[in-house]
């Protein structure tokens, strides 16, 4: 893909496979629509009832912006290293124990990934018991949203790890950058 922009930062380029960019743009342009979304829908619904004519199903639009723009925000900022990382101290270490605390951390957000995955699809399934109102489409809808974010955060979290273990945590040093600059 020429012309291609990534939003990968060139220091956290080491931790990145190039395959992934396209979907970290993706999920940043959905969490855009979701808070588009959410604010554009709460305004009508405060708008409908202060002028004495609510529409029902704003409150389930807004729900569904709401929820989905939070689950599809964490895998984004997951692959971002913004959420769901202890990264103030492990990046004050070096060698084996800055090693370990990294693969540690995300051996952690992977646990948290596994049980996303395995418990929202359990929420998922169950969901199909009961039903939004006023649209009647079942809460499904809504519970899909966890899976999918436990989802993307195992990959982004195994690409990091796959390419830490590879590449090293910490990136290129800076003087290396000096060196390569000159």
């Amino acid at each position: 893909m020429s012309g291609f922009n990534s939003l990968v930062l060139d220091e956290q380029r080491h931790l990145k496979w190039r395959a992934l960019d396209w979907l970290e743009q993706v999920l940043m342009i959905l969490c855009g629509v979701a808070i588009a979304g959410f604010s554009i829908l709460v305004m009508c619904d405060v708008v409908t009832r202060t002028i004495g004519r609510p529409w029902l199903w704003l409150q389930e639009a807004t729900m569904t912006f709401f929820i989905y723009g939070i689950f599809i925000g964490v895998g984004a900022a997951t692959r971002r290293n913004d959420h769901l990382y202890l990264a103030v101290l492990a990046e004050s270490m070096t060698g084996n124990r800055r090693l370990f605390f990294e693969i540690f951390n995300r051996t952690v957000v992977l646990g948290v990934a596994v049980c996303m995955i395995y418990f929202g699809y359990l929420n998922f399934l169950d969901g199909f018991k009961s039903l939004r109102m006023p649209s009647m489409t079942p809460l499904s809808s809504l519970y899909a949203a966890i899976p999918l974010c436990g989802l993307l955060v195992l990959v982004f979290t195994v690409e990091q790890m796959v390419n830490g273990w590879n590449n090293g945590f910490g990136g290129p040093s800076r003087e290396d950058e000096k060196r390569t600059s000159l």
